[in-house]
């Protein structure tokens, strides 16, 4: 169990890397304008619900604050359409992440037993699902700063 466990963290960071070189060759494409407006979970009661408000919670108060560091409001002066933008780029990077570590999930149980492939996709979800659910959540709430900015120039 713990090998399942720790092979799921594993490709699961691994998947990271891979999310990164896959996104930065779609960045290049006339779809990414479409991928860049995702949104999966619309509704802040299903946010609620599914523990998105808990997981930005350990984001922000644990170790996890410190792998980008791009995404943050400093101050009132920083452009929101750059933070977007790197949103985008981290929410479909894990997005990437997420279908790869999947298909790798279904690969192992089938071929070895559905446990290791439940606890992949565990591993899975917490470490490519949430975080790009959070991406979203987070590119909503900047979009209603960037309308009110746009209203008030």
């Amino acid at each position: 169990m713990i090998k399942y466990l720790t092979f799921g963290i594993s490709i699961s960071f691994i998947s990271w890397i891979v999310g990164m070189i896959f996104n930065s060759i779609l960045l290049k494409t006339k779809y990414y304008k479409k991928l860049s407006n995702l949104n999966f979970v619309t509704n802040n009661k299903i946010n609620k619900c599914i523990g998105i408000k808990q997981f930005k919670w350990i984001v922000k108060n644990t170790f996890f604050k410190f792998f980008n560091g791009k995404i943050t409001l400093k101050d009132k002066n920083v452009e929101l359409s750059e933070i977007r933008i790197e949103m985008t780029i981290a929410e479909i990077s894990h997005l990437i992440g997420f279908i790869f570590v999947t298909v790798i999930a279904l690969y192992k149980s089938i071929s070895h037993n559905y446990l290791f492939g439940l606890i992949i996709m565990i591993a899975n979800i917490i470490m490519n699902l949430y975080p790009s659910l959070l991406q979203q959540e987070n590119k909503r709430r900047i979009d209603k700063l960037i309308k009110r900015k746009i209203k008030t120039v």
